[in-house]
């Protein structure tokens, strides 16, 4: 297991926008009472951000905020390379407006199969921005299995949206590789932080206004648990500096990932935030007048057990002493 550090400057004109609230969900089987254990996520609330995201400004501005899924994209690709197979077809789950997908080369597959469940997103950007063949198909990643048959996928690579997924079917043929990249328990520590200190100063209690999300040492468990082998699991830390909490909040919003927790709260009120921007500027705030903001990335790679694969020797096979080689 490995950490990077990279670290972005982004500034831009400190322009005040506001800040547009959750979306509420419309869907008639939500009930506050009666969701499931692992309902920890809106679905419709998330698709409809990330619809609105990508529509505001013909999609200029969801375009703007690609460049942490960008750097993400660019670190997949280096994993499928070393990957030494080209495959018919790769499905990218969660694809967005295929941030993985523009990178593919016809020297590693055929065609790429890009699924999201925001229609907006998913059509954002056109097929002349894309080297091999794109289908692209408008399903929740949660049904996956209504619109890919099972068993059928060499290759499943998922770019930064599993964090937002309660439960993910699993379509892969026997010996089939899933690629996966999603933020860590660390990713925005700081914004966190620093709203949560601010409820507590002005309202007396503190509400959940970032995700939960996975840490990095229960991924292999997870991944074992649902049936993967030969898993790897790294991580990473995206680092960006922005000119204040203002401009943090209308870029993840920008990037279709506002709160959309089951139950969260649907407005901040306005001196709570103001005071969680003077806080984040003193516990984090850069010399230079920037705040940081860290983005975890977890990267994941497991295959679906096959004969095929090499498989561990039986103990007490091994015919070399240890004490000799030392």
């Amino acid at each position: 297991m490995f950490a990077r550090n990279t670290l972005k400057l982004r500034l831009r004109r400190c322009t005040r926008q506001t800040r547009s609230l959750a979306s509420i969900s419309t869907s008639t089987s939500f009930s506050p009472t009666s969701v499931g254990p692992f309902q920890v996520f809106d679905r419709t609330a998330k698709r409809l951000q990330k619809d609105r995201a990508a529509l505001r400004d013909d999609g200029d501005r969801s375009r703007t905020v690609d460049y942490v899924r960008n750097e993400v994209a660019e670190t997949l690709i280096e994993r499928l390379l070393d990957i030494n197979r080209k495959f018919k077809s790769i499905l990218d789950v969660g694809s967005g407006a295929g941030h993985f997908s523009k990178l593919l080369e016809t020297s590693m597959t055929d065609k790429v199969v890009m699924l999201d469940s925001s229609e907006a997103t998913l059509r954002r950007d056109t097929d002349t921005n894309f080297e091999v063949k794109v289908e692209r198909i408008h399903a929740d990643e949660e049904n996956l299995l209504e619109v890919i048959p099972r068993n059928s996928q060499e290759a499943i690579v998922s770019c930064l949206n599993l964090h937002w997924v309660n439960d993910l079917p699993e379509a892969l043929v026997p010996d089939g590789v899933f690629i996966g990249a999603l933020f860590g328990g660390e990713t925005l520590f700081e914004l966190r932080t620093s709203l949560q200190l601010a409820e507590v100063d002005l309202e007396g209690g503190i509400s959940p206004h970032v995700s939960p999300m996975t840490d990095s040492r229960d991924m292999s468990n997870l991944l074992g648990r649902a049936g993967f082998t030969l898993l790897t699991v790294d991580v990473d830390e995206i680092m960006v500096r922005y000119p204040s909490m203002w401009e943090l909040m209308d870029d993840l919003r920008d990037m279709g990932e506002s709160n959309a927790v089951v139950g969260r709260r649907q407005f901040i009120h306005r001196d709570t935030l103001a005071a969680a921007s003077a806080i984040y500027k003193e516990l984090h705030g850069r010399p230079d007048g920037t705040i940081p903001a860290t983005f975890q990335v977890i990267y994941v790679i497991g295959w679906k057990p096959a004969p095929s694969q090499p498989k561990p020797l039986e103990r007490g096979s091994g015919k070399t002493n240890l004490k000799d080689v030392l």
